[in-house]
């Protein structure tokens, strides 16, 4: 049977029953039960039928998860690529120009670079700033910072710029420089401290004369393309914004004045963009477990595996060997990791009230020593810090409600200086916190960090089934035996 137009042409009896069906816009409609067994032919049109007309459906569907993948993916790569570290959201280094005065063909500009960051900073060799002019600037002096390249200045007669490039680039000066040569907060070596660490160290500025540009706040065209190096890649920044001018203020606070033009430059930090491998790894021992969990196999990385150099090795008495390379080439000791740096997280004592962490922090690198480094660790029990012996300690809470993060840097003339890989190049410290009876035990890894980052880069941890076990024996008598060693060495102390 074929459905054509008004009845259809055939009649099939079934279950001594006459059906009719009835064409309408191509669709068989059987006007009696049962339709299907009764009329197959209707059966198979009304299906072919009603599959042509959810086709596109299935198309639109299959379009549409298309798309909603594609957008999570550029998403994951505009989130990798641009920075956002959950334990510093609003962490950045802000580049402010202010234009403090008028010149014949330009202006006259001071630039401030303010690290809001909480525990990243620029270390040594310090901080590299290009940008890229928008019309023909020239820049006439600078003072507390250089150019690295003056460019071609061959068409200029008499006055000669100090840097004609189209695109400079910035560095600052080294400290030791004459006063003449000075400005504020300068002259540092391009060292800039972290904010949480030494709010006053964690600005750097330089000013500088410009010709050849706009004399007006409407004339005037801001630079572009600026790029930020701390010391090495991780940093973009965005287009220069203007903001309502900065005010300041003479040092006996009556006075106010501002600045003719702001502009502001947000640099932020991505770790995806500095390296496609960590550069450290954290490992795990405790009293309670013999085993010791290293840190992962090629933590960071075993490209340099070939030119690493054993700790026993002939070549560590070389004269030389410790002078960093221009292009700050690691030489890593030979390590199963081979990171530059190893966290190592030891649960060392257990007591009534409180327990006791030491931390260690080795330096594998025979060509880089660590200035002003810092350590952050994420663990539910740093909301009791009791004491730290050996760092200076300073608790984050980006998120006010939630005290689970702390950051922890060496002291200032101790150990703020994490000497190169050798018998020195190591700190440690010990961290004793209160228990939470609530929360605390040393069941499933508990007593880990579930996070630990390194001069702002977060370290490699290794897999949560290779942290070490409690006994079962050792979760009924593990206080008690604590209990007994200090019992028997305080009453071996009382008799002597």
């Amino acid at each position: 049977m074929v459905c054509g137009s008004g009845l259809c042409e055939s009649t099939v009896v079934t279950h001594g029953k006459r059906v009719y069906g009835t064409c309408m816009a191509g669709l068989c409609d059987c006007r009696r039960k049962p339709l299907y067994s009764a009329y197959p032919v209707c059966q198979n049109r009304l299906r072919s039928e009603r599959n042509s007309h959810l086709q596109p459906y299935r198309f639109s569907s299959i379009a549409k998860m298309r798309f909603v993948i594609s957008v999570l993916l550029f998403l994951v790569f505009i989130s990798c690529g641009v920075a956002y570290d959950p334990l510093d959201p609003n962490g950045n280094i802000t580049i402010r120009w202010d234009v403090m005065s008028w010149t014949p063909d330009g202006y006259v500009a001071v630039v401030t670079m303010n690290n809001f960051q909480m525990y990243r900073h620029i270390m040594s060799p310090g901080w590299t700033l290009g940008w890229t002019w928008a019309k023909k600037e020239v820049i006439w002096s600078m003072i507390g910072a250089e150019a690295t390249d003056q460019g071609d200045c061959s068409k200029f007669k008499g006055n000669v710029p100090y840097c004609c490039k189209k695109n400079p680039t910035i560095v600052d000066l080294l400290p030791g420089t004459p006063y003449n040569q000075q400005f504020q907060n300068c002259c540092k070596g391009g060292v800039v401290a972290s904010w949480g660490q030494d709010p006053a160290s964690s600005v750097s500025a330089f000013q500088v004369s410009v010709g050849q540009s706009g004399t007006t706040n409407k004339t005037v065209k801001l630079p572009k393309n600026f790029t930020l190096l701390g010391p090495g890649p991780g940093y973009t920044c965005s287009p220069a914004k203007i903001v309502p001018p900065t005010n300041f203020f003479t040092p006996d606070l009556r006075r106010k004045t501002r600045a003719l033009m702001t502009w502001n430059v947000t640099c932020t930090y991505s770790q995806f963009l500095a390296s496609k491998h960590p550069s450290c790894c954290v490992s795990f021992s405790s009293f309670y477990n013999a085993t010791i969990t290293p840190c992962p196999s090629c933590a960071c990385g075993c490209e340099n595996k070939n030119n690493c150099i054993k700790s026993d090795s002939k070549l560590l008495s070389m004269v030389g060997l410790n002078t960093p390379t221009k292009g700050n080439t690691p030489l890593l000791q030979c390590t199963h990791h081979m990171c530059p740096i190893r966290v190592h997280w030891h649960v060392k004592l257990n007591y009534n009230n409180y327990w006791r962490v030491k931390i260690s922090i080795t330096n594998f690198n025979y060509r880089m020593n660590y200035t002003l480094w810092t350590l952050v660790a994420q663990h539910p029990n740093l909301n009791n810090v009791t004491q730290v012996f050996s760092f200076d300690y300073k608790p984050l809470i980006p998120y006010q409600s939630i005290n689970d993060t702390g950051m922890f840097y060496g002291m200032k003339f101790y150990n703020d200086l994490l000497m190169e890989a050798g018998p020195f190049g190591n700190v440690q410290s010990e961290v004793l916190m209160q228990k939470d009876q609530n929360t605390f035990t040393f069941k499933q890894g508990w007593a880990f960090p579930r996070k630990v980052y390194f001069n702002g880069d977060e370290c490699m941890l290794p897999p949560p089934d290779a942290y070490p076990n409690l006994p079962n024996s050792a979760q009924r008598n593990l206080f008690g035996l604590s209990m007994l060693i200090y019992s028997v060495f305080f009453l071996l102390i009382r008799l002597w």
